[in-house]
């Protein structure tokens, strides 16, 4: 499998955005299963959620690449969502830029068919899910296509033109 997003975004130098367009990922992720069984993170105790992608980010900002992500989400919001909304304080506290777009208002918006990450305008790494949310055995995929990447840089800009700032969004 290709190498996961952190090592792009490690040698990115100007920015990276992130699409994801699912309700549900990977819902055997014992993180998520204690998160339903009522498990919270406690924001105060960083050491608690502080990970290894949130040091690749906070490196990304601190050379000065904006990171930015975008979820379309339906509403009423899946667990899933409701899960990744409470932990997006660390995404937000390691430097990311997030916003919420409810599926209901990207009517009119010519979307990818996949989830997807662009690094400086040029590179995308593609995530190719099965049915069920799990990332596919061979589910990244990177490409330098410039018309790829000019459409999905355009995809991204028109979500995110819509989208609600994470500090302003509140699930239905």
């Amino acid at each position: 499998m290709q190498p996961p997003a952190r090592n792009a975004l490690a040698t990115a130098q100007r920015s990276a955005v992130h699409l994801e367009m699912r309700d549900a990922y990977m819902l055997d992720d014992p993180e998520f299963i204690a998160w339903q069984g009522g498990k919270r993170l406690d924001q105060a105790d960083r050491a608690a959620w502080w990970n290894s992608w949130h040091d690749v980010v906070a490196e990304a900002v601190g050379r000065g690449v904006v990171v930015r992500r975008a979820r379309i989400v339906s509403e009423p919001v899946s667990d899933y969502v409701r899960y990744e909304f409470d932990g997006t304080f660390a995404n937000v506290a390691a430097g990311e830029q997030v916003r919420w777009l409810p599926r209901r208002s990207t009517v009119g918006l010519a979307l990818p068919g996949t989830d997807f990450w662009l690094f400086d305008d040029e590179t995308v790494l593609l995530h190719h899910f099965t049915g069920d949310g799990q990332l596919d055995e061979d589910g990244r995929e990177y490409l330098t296509d410039p018309a790829l990447a000019k459409l999905c840089g355009a995809a991204f800009e028109a979500v995110w033109d819509r989208a609600v700032p994470h500090e302003d969004y509140r699930p239905r």
